[in-house]
């Protein structure tokens, strides 16, 4: 081990006995007024690294670039960047303590998976709403019983300087994603051998906890967001419906969740919507709480915040989201086209969990790698009962810019068991990328959806 990483994995340990016990107050006043000073508005270290391989965030994109078009794909605000060099079977050892486990494994397992590293580029922001309700936030917002969700606020990233892990998983299912907006983005359970079948879906996102185009008493309380799923591709799949009220304090108020089958014209109750049970249409490739890289309830698992370290993540992915590559270029046999991917230089938080005692998921223990400039979850290693590495996932994103929100371009859950993977967000192919809309809560009702699916 290096010198480098001696010192590196020092500071984490030091760091996992300092945040052990989960705090049970908000920040001091001293702690919110480093943000937007010594840290950014999100709580990341605003300057770069000694080295200078990471530099100092100064905001992020802010404005659309040359040719974007509203609704539309996002353009590579960087196209002229070329890979300062690439990790690959021949060198993956000298920078494996840089990277996750299931980037090694992938790395290892695949001859042509490799990791085009690029410039660092700080791109993450976030509108200006956000910023303000995350120092408010800050204050005053706390864990729920049992730390299952978050109480004290509606709005901002409850935890910027995180105590615990399972402040840090609550900051990334709480930073911000949008107001109310429309999508669509298509889905590929790959096999062994490179093949798939498209699966193509409309979605619809209506967010109260920290919709910055509505005031905080015009949220629905202890609402987190109405979602909306439906497909529309392939024809045997084609009229389904899945409508889903998350909420902020789970402990209070859990998941609700209503399916609408074409087939039957009925709705129903889906409790099963959550925690490792199969999510749409993936042959088994990912659970209900892999969307989005981890989504809703956190009481399954013990959580600790194991530190802050540097790692080579994906960044930037702008040329996967390029509409000039068809999804024939992307999907490749065991992995996705890595020529399309970018990955960069950026400190992380890691957090690693670890399945309670008396309860039960096909998971037993993850290991998260958040952004620290976004909170977006951006690699995830995933371990069997039997404690071997089962799956790894990656979250490859661009800033969209106009909002501007941090957003996946494709994320994806590889299978290192059974060599094949599933990705999620493809959107080179359609024609509408993002789509501000007018909703109210009647919507979004289980009353609602017949029509929705039949009109």
């Amino acid at each position: 081990m290096s010198v480098n990483s001696k010192r590196t994995w020092a500071a984490l340990a030091f760091a996992a006995a300092a945040v052990a016990t989960p705090a049970a107050a908000e920040l001091s006043a001293a702690d919110v007024a480093k943000l937007g000073t010594t840290l950014t508005p999100m709580g990341a270290e605003k300057g770069g690294n000694a080295a200078g391989t990471i530099p100092a965030w100064d905001g992020g994109i802010t404005r659309p670039v040359a040719g974007y078009v509203p609704g539309g794909h996002y353009p590579d605000p960087f196209p002229n960047d070329k890979p300062s060099f690439t990790i690959d079977q021949g060198n993956v050892d000298k920078y494996k303590d840089q990277l996750s486990v299931g980037t090694v494994a992938m790395i290892k397992k695949y001859p042509d998976y490799k990791l085009p590293v690029y410039q660092t580029r700080r791109t993450a922001s976030f509108p200006a709403c956000h910023y303000e309700e995350t120092k408010q936030c800050a204050a005053k917002a706390t864990l729920s019983e049992g730390g299952n969700g978050v109480a004290g606020c509606m709005g901002g990233v409850p935890f910027p300087i995180p105590k615990n892990g399972n402040e840090a998983i609550w900051n990334t299912e709480l930073r911000y994603a949008g107001d109310t907006y429309a999508l669509s983005w298509d889905q590929a359970a790959v096999t062994r051998t490179g093949d798939y079948t498209m699966v193509k879906f409309e979605y619809e996102y209506d967010f109260s906890y920290g919709n910055c185009s509505k005031p905080a008493a015009a949220r629905e309380p202890n609402k987190k967001l109405n979602y909306l799923q439906s497909v529309t591709a392939p024809a045997r799949l084609a009229g389904q419906i899945l409508l889903v009220h998350e909420t902020v304090n789970q402990a209070k108020e859990p998941r609700s969740a209503w399916t609408y089958n074409p087939g039957q014209r009925r709705v129903r109750l889906a409790p099963n919507v959550a925690y490792d049970n199969p999510g749409t249409a993936a042959d088994g490739l990912r659970t209900n709480d892999d969307f989005g890289m981890f989504n809703g309830a956190t009481d399954r698992y013990d959580w600790k915040l194991v530190g802050k370290k540097e790692m080579y993540i994906p960044y930037n992915s702008y040329k996967l989201g390029d509409p000039k590559y068809k999804y024939s270029d992307i999907l490749k046999p065991g992995h996705i086209n890595e020529d399309l991917t970018r990955w960069e230089l950026h400190r992380v938080w890691v957090v690693d969990s670890t399945l309670k005692q008396g309860t039960s998921h096909i998971y037993a223990r993850r290991t998260f790698y958040i952004d620290e400039d976004s909170w977006a979850i951006v690699l995830i290693d995933k371990y069997d009962g039997r404690g071997e590495l089962w799956r790894t996932s990656e979250l490859h994103n661009e800033n969209w810019y106009n909002v501007p929100m941090f957003y996946a371009t494709v994320e994806v859950h590889n299978d290192l068991q059974s060599g094949r993977y599933i990705a999620m967000g493809l959107a080179n192919e359609v024609k509408r990328v993002y789509e501000p809309i007018k909703r109210s809560p009647g919507d979004y009702t289980p009353n609602n959806l017949r029509g929705t699916g039949t009109r």
